[in-house]
């Protein structure tokens, strides 16, 4: 079968693609010995991970970012009192970081300072009562004993080891896998039966939890974690249970802010010769070219998309690159947000403890707020997540604090606009929602420190506001997530709405994948010149 790639013909065995020795001839010892020319589009940390391990290899990378800077959805807004995080907060799997680096022949430490944070996050109630969960367990489980009782402290052990042996069971199967199948899933836990009752393939978080807590407020805890994908815990299948176990493995706090490693990881990239042009909006996609809104073209063997791939299907890349992926994979968002970055001086809350660095306030009713969700209307009792960016481990804050809050939206249509009354509600949800715990700011943020899921549909192009790509509804969710080979030779796929899924730390392995399978693909094809190819295979 011969695929013709802008002045390039590849030529596919459909056996065996070529015979090895080529293969040889291209790679040897993990490094292109004929360097094929790759164009990246996107520089969030998924096309930033997959133009350091292309370099790494030799190709020659181009990396086009829209925005003016490079991270994605790992940005900040500026304040009185510096840059604040609108994005990710903390570090998660910080081993996916490191093995980033290390291949690419450098040292994660040399780069950005992580501070891990022993408290993961303080939690309040309505009407009083506050946790503090660790990553200690044993300090966790006293927690719990101390807030609920000594039962509530039982139920929290076991669903803490079930979460860790979900983790472990399907690390490798599913979240490591370049393409993991419905089908293998199956036949791994036939070989694992112990496995069965844990998944729960019948349920969803919500009902897990209810089963698993008898006092409520720790199965709402535990149920806020489908959101950390998007989810609502009234769909999402019981088997994201073990997104528990990924926190409880340790948070890091990035010194100066997760937008430091963004950037650490854009001069390594530099430093290995990837030529980075931001400012520039990509208006098509073709075979083996790239064409941005003034007419340039980047011509490539490869082309990787790194953004949203709901925009592929949309056709807001041009025609060529909507059959890269199918309907079922985009077309069922996940959940947005409304964001407030800004510093203030907090006074507040009430009660013997003060905000830490990651502070949840919960709703008085656990399902209420994902009923509105899920009828596209912002909750009107929301569960609200502050992160106090100048408190944790060896920082004293000043007067003025940097402070993100994060209010779960639903998405938004595409070209959606933000509205007055709509920013005007969530003002109001969010701060007398925090004035009811005792918590105030001075001054208090006004609109512009708002990003609504209408914002980020126009940061994001094509994702309707949707943070995380595809929902997790449905336990056959993760098998409808594109991969890194889209359905169209030449083109490759990476990040947060590609498998493994969203977050800095899956989406930084989605590059990973995405490079793996284009030097691959590149090393198993033969390159000779253009010719015509006429109509099928």
């Amino acid at each position: 079968m011969s695929i013709l790639i802008d002045d390039t013909t590849v030529n596919y065995n459909v056996q065996s693609y070529v015979n090895c020795q080529r293969k040889h001839d291209l790679v040897k010892d993990g490094v292109f010995t004929d360097p094929p020319t790759v164009v990246v589009v996107g520089a969030g940390v998924a096309g930033l991970a997959a133009a350091m391990t292309l370099a790494s290899m030799g190709a020659r990378v181009t990396l086009l970012e829209r925005a003016a800077t490079t991270g994605g959805k790992i940005r900040t807004v500026p304040s009185a009192t510096g840059p604040v995080d609108a994005g990710p907060t903390v570090i998660t799997m910080r081993h996916v970081f490191e093995n980033l680096f290390r291949r690419t022949g450098s040292r994660l430490q040399d780069h950005v300072e992580l501070v891990e944070e022993p408290l993961l996050a303080r939690h309040w109630w309505p009407g009083g009562g506050s946790l503090d969960l660790f990553a200690d367990r044993g300090r966790s489980i006293d927690a719990i004993r101390a807030f609920s009782d000594a039962r509530s402290a039982l139920e929290f052990e076991r669903f803490a080891k079930e979460s860790e042996t979900l983790f472990k069971a399907f690390q490798r199967p599913i979240i490591e896998a370049a393409e993991p199948s419905y089908s293998a899933m199956i036949r791994h836990v036939a070989m694992r039966p112990w496995l069965a009752p844990m998944i729960g393939p019948h349920q969803t978080l919500r009902q897990r939890l209810k089963k698993r807590f008898s006092d409520p407020r720790l199965a709402q805890l535990f149920g806020r974690y489908a959101t950390y994908v998007g989810g609502s815990p009234l769909s999402s299948p019981a088997i994201l249970s073990l997104i528990w176990h990924t926190e409880a493995s340790g948070v890091w706090i990035v010194k100066g802010g997760v937008t430091a490693l963004a950037e650490a990881m854009t001069q390594q990239a530099a430093a290995m010769g990837v030529d980075i042009i931001c400012d520039t909006d990509v208006a098509r996609i073709a075979v083996g070219e790239v064409e941005d809104v003034s007419g340039r073209i980047w011509s490539g063997d490869a082309v990787l998309y790194a953004g949203d791939p709901a925009a592929l299907r949309a056709g807001l890349l041009g025609d060529w690159p909507k059959g890269a992926v199918a309907d079922d994979a985009v077309n069922q968002r996940s959940l947005s947000a409304y964001v407030w970055a800004f510093a203030a001086t907090p006074d507040g809350p009430a009660g013997d403890e003060p905000l830490a660095h990651h502070n949840v306030f919960f709703g008085r009713n656990a399902e209420a707020e994902f009923r509105d969700l899920a009828a596209g209307r912002p909750p009107a009792d929301p569960t609200l997540y502050i992160c106090a960016q100048d408190r944790g481990p060896g920082q004293s804050p000043t007067s003025a604090e940097r402070f993100e809050i994060i209010m779960n939206g639903p998405d938004a249509p595409l070209g959606a606009r933000p509205t007055v009354e709509e920013q005007e509600t969530c003002q109001t949800r969010t701060f007398e929602t925090l004035t009811d715990f005792g918590l105030t700011f001075s001054p208090q943020p006004g609109r512009a420190a708002l990003t609504t899921p209408a914002d980020f549909g126009a940061l994001f192009p094509g994702s309707g506001g949707s943070l995380y790509g595809l929902s997790p509804q449905g336990l056959d969710a993760t098998f409808r997530r594109p991969t890194a080979r889209s359905k169209l030779a030449g083109l490759y796929l990476a990040g947060g709405g590609v498998h493994p899924g969203a977050g800095a730390p899956m989406a930084t392995l989605s590059g990973l994948r995405a490079a793996e399978a284009i030097a691959t693909d590149l090393a198993l094809t033969s390159r000779s010149r253009q010719t015509a190819m006429h109509g099928g295979m």
